[in-house]
């Protein structure tokens, strides 16, 4: 462990892992043998972080040009083995990352990243720069983002999947290339949408991806049939403000 990194209560540093001076972990983490913890790179309580994994280390972005960019870690994530995550690429700025997440062995996440809380990222999967992931998501593994995509809330990405466009929330996204499938019935049921809330969710994605629409028609027609005012079904209106590589095609 490098002088300078600061520890909270209870943490705990196993065998031949190595924390930078930069570094600052927040109560009861683990850093277990073997694992690296550097860069500029704060990690909040009761995460744990397992062997052989990498987390902050300097982006791979050709950009990079010096300075102090970061990375910002939540509580109760967990890392496991080979998992690597990177700090941002400009100075100043930082990748960041919620609370309660799972990043299953060898997940990758880029520079400048965002990624919300509870989100799972199977084993393999790879973020590049500037994802951003809202809560409650799910990669299955070997599924891949380009940069700059946006994967919206309760989403469900398949395993070997290639997500090259903008996923919005509550739909299944599978396939190479990727397409929306469905939308996620079993991840909603479990994660404790009302039969109300579906039914709407399910109406919405029909009209987005059923109704032979370009997008501005279909948040017409979403208005239209007074899905604005549902807060389940109002995301889509605010997703689609800032999806910058449009919607993910739906399969014919």
């Amino acid at each position: 462990m490098e002088e300078g990194a600061e520890l909270g209560e209870g943490v705990s540093v196993g065998a031949f892992a190595w924390v930078g001076a930069q570094v600052k972990l927040g109560d009861r983490t683990r850093v277990r043998h073997h694992a690296v913890v550097e860069g500029f790179t704060t990690i909040g309580a009761d995460c744990d972080i397992f062997p052989y994994a990498c987390i902050g280390l300097k982006t791979q972005d050709l950009k990079y040009r010096g300075g102090s960019p970061g990375l910002r870690i939540g509580d109760r994530n967990v890392f496991r083995e080979f998992c690597t995550v990177h700090t941002a690429t400009c100075d100043g700025e930082f990748t960041e990352i919620g609370s309660d997440n799972h990043f299953l062995a060898y997940a990758h996440v880029a520079h400048d990243c965002r990624i919300g809380n509870h989100v799972i990222l199977s084993n393999g999967t790879t973020l590049a720069g500037h994802v951003v992931i809202e809560d409650h998501v799910v990669f299955g593994g070997l599924s891949g983002a380009h940069q700059f995509c946006r994967i919206g809330r309760w989403a469900m990405i398949g395993g070997c999947s290639k997500i090259v466009q903008d996923v919005p929330p509550y739909l299944i996204a599978d396939g190479n290339p990727g397409l929306v499938r469905s939308y996620n019935k079993i991840g909603l049921e479990r994660g404790g949408f009302t039969r109300e809330q579906m039914a709407r969710i399910k109406k919405a994605y029909r009209i987005l991806y059923r109704g032979d629409l370009n997008r501005s028609q279909a948040l017409d027609s979403l208005r239209e049939a007074g899905l604005d005012g549902c807060p389940e079904t109002a995301v889509y209106f605010e997703f689609s403000k800032k999806s910058e590589r449009g919607f993910l095609p739906g399969a014919k």
